[in-house]
């Protein structure tokens, strides 16, 4: 069985892609949530990753080379497939004229196109801005953890956060808002190196600094406030102080919620998080965020063979575009991508005359094979999925 930490962050999974669910299926206008529910996911995968890489570090066999390689292979056979393939499928029937841009999407950069145009078209592909920021964060980030001197990647971190906060802070100067300000790769960095930050606290200590145990509280209350406005009409200078607010006070309650599935939660909310449901979802959750726009658009066309309203955010969309991306991810999970991700087993991160592949502290009894990450060797985390979304 796997242990609670990472059943739980199966269910911090789950609940991120249900943020985005609900924002494309059942929102009408105005929701934040799945915005919200993508930073989640980008805390989630600077951590992840950035845990793996430090325990491939630590280990007495380790060799930058070695590690770097099997990091970009184990990246590329868990994530290209499935993106290919759909991609493949928006080309081959051309689903709402997006054809013409696929080389785009196909090179990862999605968000640049989108921050180009200014404009969400096409629509059906508008989701991979977040997968492309994700693999231009896959291929910078490990050169700086498997190879900046170790006492300097925490201040490496902690510089990039005041970049990024930088960034959103210039934005005011440059005049009406646009799609970029969203999309380039420096609005991401924050929660993404933040859960990265994360990470290298906790290869020290599991003990939270006090300013962020007495600041928790208070900015979880302003980033609710600031969600809440987010949709109400305002005025220029209001709308950034409240795109700034909703954007940076959520990054503290999103690190202490990972850190905290990572530890294991209890009570009432570690417990939800760990029900099979929950889990099942979170381990098929890159599959649901990967193809649910094109199960949209295919009910929306079949909607008269549909008894309910489809064609519209409400109830009916919510129920059947969800069962239906549900369905697809896990046909796809069974049959495609789990027997992919079984050969990162031969692509350990240390390669090592011994059976460990990294230190025997984080070695633990044989568990599950796991969803996102399948190797031959499996300690309690090392070898679980990086991916976020």
């Amino acid at each position: 069985m796997l242990h609670a930490r990472e059943r739980q962050l199966d269910g911090l999974r789950t609940l991120a892609v249900a943020m985005v669910l609900y924002h494309h299926f059942f929102a009408v206008d105005g929701s934040v949530l799945g915005h919200l529910g993508v930073r989640l996911f980008f805390v989630l995968s600077g951590f992840l990753i950035t845990r793996l890489l430090l325990d491939a570090r630590s280990a007495i066999d380790y060799e930058p080379g070695t590690a770097l390689k099997s990091f970009y292979i184990r990246r590329a056979l868990r994530i290209f497939p499935p993106y290919f393939a759909m991609l493949g499928f928006v080309w081959f029937v051309n689903l709402e004229g997006a054809r013409g841009s696929l080389k785009w999407h196909a090179a990862y950069l999605s968000n640049f196109w989108y921050a180009l145009h200014n404009e969400w078209i096409p629509w059906v592909l508008c989701h991979t801005w977040s997968l492309s920021i994700e693999e231009q964060f896959y291929i910078a980030w490990p050169l700086v953890i498997l190879l900046a001197p170790r006492r300097f990647i925490g201040p490496i971190c902690v510089a990039v956060i005041a970049f990024s906060l930088a960034y959103r802070f210039y934005w005011p100067f440059t005049g009406t808002p646009a799609l970029a300000r969203d999309l380039l790769p420096p609005a991401s960095l924050d929660a993404l190196v933040a859960g990265a930050l994360l990470a290298v606290h906790r290869s020290r200590t599991e003990v939270w600094p006090r300013w962020m145990r007495v600041s928790v509280a208070p900015l979880t209350a302003g980033a609710v406030i600031f969600l809440w406005l987010k949709p109400v009409p305002m005025t220029p200078a209001l709308e950034w102080l409240t795109w700034i607010g909703a954007e940076i006070f959520p990054i503290i309650p999103l690190v202490m919620l990972v850190g905290g599935c990572s530890s294991g939660l209890r009570g009432p909310l570690g417990r939800l998080l760990e029900l099979p449901p929950i889990t099942a979802v979170g381990r098929i959750s890159y599959g649901v965020y990967l193809f649910h726009p094109i199960v949209l658009s295919l009910i929306v066309k079949a909607q008269a063979w549909i008894p309910v309203n489809v064609s519209e955010q409400g109830p009916g969309r919510f129920v059947i575009a969800t069962a239906a991306t549900l369905m697809l991810a896990s046909i796809s999970w069974t049959i495609f991508e789990k027997p992919l991700n079984q050969l990162k087993r031969h692509f350990p991160y240390v390669r090592s005359r011994s059976q460990a592949h990294i230190p025997s502290s984080n070695r633990a009894s044989e568990p599950d094979v796991r969803a996102y990450e399948v190797s031959a060797y499996r300690p309690s985390y090392a070898n679980r999925d990086e991916h976020g979304t």
